[in-house]
């Protein structure tokens, strides 16, 4: 469906090139002699056959996805219409960022989610779990990249405690090691907190409620009933089984860690996959676009296996044989 889209949406590499020669055209001033004809086409129809020819544009649509489908077979993601390097070049330059952020906020969350889930479970009703529930929700109502805007112009811009984007400072190289490494958290903060502030609250009430269900369970209460202590009925029955749910979204999040937020990257020009996605999106960069939704594909497919796996460890229901 996306490749079908890229064949029909205006503003591909040809019109880019279009646009560009009648700029060039108007800079120059060479317009006042030119017709009209050839302000609005600047290029002969011999010249677009060929542009087409050479970007795949000139075959119907199922031939060219299956071509490209083929090459992709083969570890060949094509070349990137507006910088002409290859693609996978571009997306391999890039990965390392998206991993950074994309670890760090998986351990984060999971960290973060799983005991304040048990916790807000175990004190449903009370104080803690009213007021922490508000603050949660809070930061699921707001979208990170919004979050991000409002850390940059506080934090950023009017204090001046934290940068206004990137991920190291310009003199970076001339840092000493540890120095280095402040440089890195320093940069980290912000974007940190934006990818964080929306993805506590659904894993939390996950935990939490999935968590309240099994300690309301026939075979919790009969444990209870038979002297166990509380306390070891959570985390010796309960849990286990609350931590399915868990498990089962957990390869989902396999592919956020690496294609990361395109509006987040963007508000803090981090230049990782999600910001190289938006620039491709915004630029027509059909090839760029294909090869970042192939990884992402790819990941989300690989989460799905791992997601069984984690299902198989934690649910003792479920065996591979």
């Amino acid at each position: 469906m996306v490749f079908i889209i890229t064949r029909f949406v205006p503003g591909g590499p040809i019109e880019r090139m279009i646009s560009e020669y009648q700029m060039q055209s108007l800079a120059s001033g060479n317009t006042t002699t030119s017709s009209a004809t050839e302000q609005s086409q600047p290029l002969s129809e011999d010249q677009i056959e060929q542009l087409k020819k050479y970007y795949g544009f000139d075959k119907p649509v199922l031939v060219s996805y299956f071509l490209w489908l083929g090459k992709v077979l083969k570890g060949d993601l094509g070349r990137s219409t507006r910088y002409y390097d290859p693609v996978w070049d571009m997306i391999k330059e890039r990965i390392p960022i998206s991993l950074y952020f994309g670890i760090i906020t998986m351990v984060l969350i999971y960290g973060v989610c799983i005991p304040l889930g048990i916790a807000k479970a175990i004190r449903h009703k009370s104080s803690f779990d009213n007021i922490s529930s508000l603050i949660v929700f809070i930061g699921y109502a707001i979208p990170g990249w919004v979050v991000g805007v409002l850390l940059l112009v506080l934090f950023g811009s009017h204090w001046g405690i934290f940068p206004l984007g990137g991920l190291v400072s310009e003199d970076f190289e001339e840092f000493t090691i540890f120095a280095k490494l402040v440089d890195i958290v320093w940069h980290t903060a912000l974007p940190l907190l934006a990818y964080l502030m929306g993805s506590f609250t659904v894993m939390t009430f996950l935990m939490k409620n999935t968590l309240m269900d099994n300690l309301s369970s026939d075979y919790v209460r009969t444990a209870i009933a038979k002297g166990l202590d509380f306390k070891k009925a959570v985390f010796r029955h309960a849990l286990r089984n609350s931590l399915i749910p868990i498990a089962t979204s957990f390869g989902n999040n396999i592919s956020i860690i690496l294609t990361g937020s395109f509006l987040i990257e963007k508000v803090f020009n981090i230049n990782g996959m999600g910001l190289l996605g938006y620039e491709s999106v915004v630029d027509r960069d059909y090839p760029v676009v294909m090869g970042v939704l192939v990884i992402s594909s790819l990941l989300f497919m690989v989460g799905n296996i791992l997601s069984d796996i984690c299902v198989a460890v934690v649910d003792p229901r479920v065996q591979f044989e």
